[in-house]
């Protein structure tokens, strides 16, 4: 078996490139190992991508944040000789939170001692995400909390805190039509969340009950609230108690959806923004092999 470490210099508040070297080196000198090391923006992808494609047996290491996992799990998925998992180093590693012990994926030991399951990807329109991706205000206060983490003291929480009350002030509700489970809405909302995994933004509990292994996608749509009613609800959202507030926010669970904006729209798919009108979601044919340290559970 080979071993791909992909280093994203850019995740997290500073470069760990020269640490994650250094460790890798004395941990992994027994195995077939090699260190690749991003240049911007789509090349995690695409490496964990020829890796996957060459047919050999690998397990890929996304040494970083949410979205260089995000960008490795989508080059490998569908690959059934390709495997990853996250060396969390990032200023968000909301994706691994479903498990018992989110701090074992610090430790490149544990990961290298693992088990393994598949997970499921979602497809929007040509582009694939592991954990969550966002319509609305959501959308647009998740791919803006990447500037406000190069902040000082804006780490996690805080940054997204920062982009939210930014955001809240431009604006909070647009109109959108989501067709899903049969039914269509057309109305103004505020925003769609459309979850695999469990947290997002730095904390954000959306659905407690998502499984990434089930093939379904869980939606939540968030009718139209005013800036005033924002700083009230968005407590219980993060705590992920959103049954409380039937009279705003409304679950379903379905394998696909769509939703139509009338004008360009952000689309927040693990951090990585896309503008578009049209929106296709489903729960994408390619999964993902996904390795983690032993005995942990979700």
């Amino acid at each position: 078996m080979k071993h791909l470490f992909i280093i994203n210099p850019a995740a997290g508040s500073r470069d760990r490139t020269l640490e994650c070297s250094r460790e890798i080196m004395q941990l992994c000198r027994d195995l077939d190992y090699r260190v690749e090391i991003s240049k911007g923006p789509g090349d995690c992808r695409r490496l964990a991508n020829a890796a996957a494609r060459s047919g050999e047996e690998y397990r890929i290491y996304a040494c970083g944040g949410d979205g260089t996992l995000n960008e490795v799990a989508a080059g490998a998925a569908g690959y059934g000789n390709a495997a990853v998992t996250v060396w969390a180093g990032g200023s968000g590693n909301d994706f691994v939170r479903l498990f018992s012990e989110p701090r074992a994926f610090c430790h490149l030991a544990r990961l290298l001692d693992a088990e393994e399951t598949a997970f499921d990807m979602i497809r929007c329109n040509d582009s694939l995400a592991l954990n969550i991706c966002s319509v609305g205000l959501d959308a647009r206060i998740g791919t803006d909390v990447a500037n406000y983490k190069r902040l000082p003291l804006l780490q996690g929480f805080w940054a997204y805190a920062a982009s939210a009350v930014v955001n809240v002030v431009r604006g909070v509700s647009q109109p959108l039509r989501v067709t899903l489970c049969g039914q269509t809405r057309d109305e103004e909302m505020t925003m769609v969340c459309v979850c695999n995994g469990r947290y997002y933004g730095g904390g954000f509990y959306a659905v407690p009950e998502a499984d990434p292994r089930d093939g379904l996608l869980d939606v939540l749509l968030v009718k139209k609230i005013t800036r005033a009613q924002v700083p009230g609800l968005i407590g219980k959202y993060k705590a992920g108690r959103y049954k409380e507030l039937p009279e705003y926010i409304t679950h379903y669970r379905t394998d696909s959806l769509e939703i139509h904006s009338p004008t360009s729209t952000a689309v927040n798919l693990d951090g990585e923004l896309k503008m578009e009108t049209d929106i296709s979601m489903s729960i994408a044919k390619e999964k993902v092999r996904f390795f983690y340290p032993k005995g942990l559970t979700w």
